[in-house]
């Protein structure tokens, strides 16, 4: 599969390490990222979209049953990218598992922001829209160290999580959206996360919002949660179905 777009140079990773508890029994035998949908695994989806945005280098940070994506996933050469990976011996939470990746998702200085996706959402999000963000994000850090991609709060998590003032992510309105797993991140943004401590993303982009550097944005199309088998069932419908027509 050949990349679309021109190559950028910035690294994304997919987060894969979770246990996928609300899947069982279908994650007691595979990890949540390898189960199927329509034609493709779910984490193949990520690929596909990060690879048709010019995304040449993949990270992927593993822990239950990691050896399992590594043999189905190769080092990336089918999918027309590079793959790496970032077991994890404990889950480290989503903070805790970036922070152990950032040599492999930064430069040497840790300067080069990045882009993240959580490897169980579907999301018809076009990946090649935030490449301005990691531009101006890598030329200047000072506003702002993370960027958030907001949907429409599903019925299972109709409180959502963030609210936005134009840019900016705010905690103080009313109307909140749900942060769809989507953000770029500078790595600023985990420089006080203790190396191989798990840490929830939450807390530091709380932390953040409160200082006033993530900005974000609204994304209408499609997006799902895949987090239990009757959400995966939605989404294998919806993906046959399209094939069926053509």
């Amino acid at each position: 599969m050949a990349t679309h777009s021109e190559p950028v140079p910035y690294h994304a990773m997919i987060l894969a390490a979770g246990r996928g508890e609300r899947m069982r029994p279908l994650t007691d035998a595979q990890p949540k990222p390898l189960l199927r949908a329509g034609s493709r695994r779910l984490i193949e989806y990520h690929i596909s979209s990060l690879a048709h945005a010019g995304f040449q280098h993949i990270v992927i940070n593993h822990a239950y049953l990691g050896t399992m994506i590594e043999d189905a996933l190769g080092n990336g050469a089918r999918y027309g990218i590079q793959i790496s990976y970032s077991p994890e011996k404990k889950v480290l939470e989503t903070a805790g598992g970036i922070a152990n990746a950032l040599p492999l998702l930064t430069d040497a200085g840790y300067h080069r922001p990045f882009l993240v996706v959580n490897a169980d959402i579907y999301c018809e999000f076009d990946y090649t829209s935030l490449l301005p963000i990691l531009q101006v994000m890598h030329r200047n850090s000072s506003g702002r160290h993370a960027h958030l991609v907001l949907v429409n709060n599903p019925l299972h998590h109709a409180e959502g999580d963030f609210a936005l003032k134009q840019d900016r992510v705010v905690l103080t309105r009313e109307d909140f959206l749900t942060f769809s797993g989507i953000g770029v991140y500078h790595p600023l943004l985990f420089e006080d996360v203790t190396p191989g401590k798990p840490v929830k993303l939450a807390l530091i982009l709380r932390a953040a919002i409160n200082n006033a550097c993530v900005t974000g944005e609204f994304f209408p199309g499609i997006w799902m949660d895949i987090g239990t088998p009757d959400r995966l069932m939605q989404l294998d419908s919806l993906l046959n179905a399209r094939h069926a027509n053509g």
